[in-house]
């Protein structure tokens, strides 16, 4: 059979780490995990793979979040087996063997003996020899963690290993009974952040948030979407983040109401508003910053209305974000007061009871306020727990992320309020007394953000 494990949210045991991660607290990770195991059980987790872009050409590499979690190690053709209990020590690390040939070409490999010597892990072997070592490991153990599903070449590996111990039960071979979703413990344990993590994820927050301020700074009417991105990508790369967490999002007047958008082609015009949702990534940490300010530097009075009620609403919405409240709490907030600021401009009918019952606020705020963030934009944890809305504790971090959207295509509203998109995100981590924003240092007040653009301009 094939299950969850089942798992207690674990404990803020790494409050007193330091600020910088380490070989010890990815120890600590895989510890955590073996105890929740159990005993005679084996967990196997594969690193993510090579992807190609076209012909001769791949796309940067990324590590799997999962596997980086437990390992920090950023090569590809490694898999990370963990056996609780094991003489030799419990972690062990299949991955690829040095080859000067293939370094001159690609970089550096570890190979299993750095891999053991330092970044921390209890026993290394050649990635070429898994074939002939996993079966023995994973024989004699009654279950076996691992996530099914998510890379159907190497679930077909595992079963090879399987059924090679199968094969063997007539001459006294023990193959494990049960397979366990290995995700489910782990991504729970991923959800409470560490001290670490928090610093890492502020770090990428703040190179981010600078990035953001130089394209306030920079904008101007006549440049393209993609001028703005490029402004973006080089400030991320110049502050260290070689990376982007997602595509980066500028759209120029009508395009700020897609909310997926990424074509980043059109021209940007004075009078319209430009939304940017952009991040870095650090260290495998995501930031998800979202700013909408006016392209020529000034809000119009349409633009300011309806800015000033997302923005309204997303202060409802972090005041909500504290230990003890639960998850859709922010939501409510958020959808409070932007129901509330339809209604008063007259771009919905109805009571405020009416319009939040009957969710008519959805034809211009169509999603949610926020999401969880960490190694993935869009990060793992469950956001209900049998049923009811999660309860918010120390050390989730998670977006606030409230807009109005009034496509050109909303005909029954007055010409003067389509094509204003507007977005505004920030980052929050929930401590044991309140929240902390950890993007804070983006503008978002009307008049600080005309008084930057404004500076730059003189």
């Amino acid at each position: 059979m094939f299950r969850k494990l089942t798992a207690q949210i674990p404990p803020p045991y790494i409050k007193n780490d330091p600020l910088i991660m380490n070989k010890n607290e990815f120890a600590l990770r895989r510890s955590y995990l073996a105890e929740q195991m159990g005993n005679n059980s084996i967990a196997i987790l594969p690193s993510s793979t090579l992807k190609s872009r076209n012909r001769d050409v791949d796309y940067p590499f990324r590590q799997d979040s999962d596997f980086y979690y437990l390992t920090g190690f950023n090569e590809p053709e490694s898999v990370l087996v963990i056996i609780p209990g094991r003489e030799h020590g419990e972690s062990i690390l299949f991955c690829r063997e040095r080859d000067p040939n293939k370094e001159m070409w690609d970089g550096f490999i570890a190979g299993p003996e750095y891999v053991t010597d330092t970044i921390g892990l209890d026993d290394a072997f050649p990635i070429s020899d898994i074939d002939e070592i996993l079966p023995g490991m994973i024989e004699g153990t009654d279950k076996v963690y691992y996530s099914m599903g998510l890379d159907s070449q190497f679930d077909s590996r595992v079963m090879d290993w399987i059924n090679v111990i199968r094969s063997k039960v007539r001459s006294g071979a023990h193959p494990p009974g049960e397979f366990v979703a290995l995700e489910h413990a782990l991504h729970e344990l991923r959800l409470f952040k560490s001290t670490a993590e928090i610093e890492r994820m502020g770090q990428a927050a703040e190179i981010s948030a600078q990035g953001h301020v130089k394209a306030m700074q920079q904008c101007k009417p006549g440049m393209n979407e993609y001028h703005l991105e490029s402004i973006l990508t080089h400030s991320f790369m110049n502050e260290g983040a070689r990376f982007v967490a997602y595509p980066s999002i500028v759209g120029g007047g009508d395009n700020g109401c897609t909310l997926h958008y990424i074509e980043n082609d059109s021209p940007l015009k004075s009078g319209d508003l430009v939304l940017i949702d952009a991040g870095c990534e650090l260290d495998c940490y995501a930031s998800d910053i979202t700013r909408t300010f006016p392209i020529n530097g000034k809000f119009s009075d349409e633009q300011r209305a309806i800015y000033q009620i997302v923005l309204d609403a997303q202060h409802a919405a972090i005041a909500e974000v504290k230990a003890g409240n639960h998850w859709n709490h922010p939501h409510e907030a958020a959808v409070n007061v932007i129901s509330k600021g339809l209604i008063k401009l007259g771009l919905i009918e109805g009571t405020l009871d009416d319009v939040i019952e009957k969710e008519a606020y959805k034809k211009f705020y169509m999603h949610r306020t926020g999401h969880w963030l960490g190694l993935d934009v869009h990060d793992v944890g469950e956001y209900k727990v049998e049923g009811e809305w999660r309860v918010l504790e120390p050390g989730m971090v998670l977006t606030v992320e409230p807009g109005i959207y009034i496509s050109p295509t909303c005909t029954d509203v007055d010409v003067k309020w389509q094509g204003i998109g507007i977005r505004i995100e920030d980052d929050v981590v929930v401590t044991e007394t309140a929240n902390r924003v950890l993007s804070a240092s983006v503008p978002k007040e009307i008049a600080d953000i005309e008084a930057l653009m404004s500076g730059s301009r003189s």
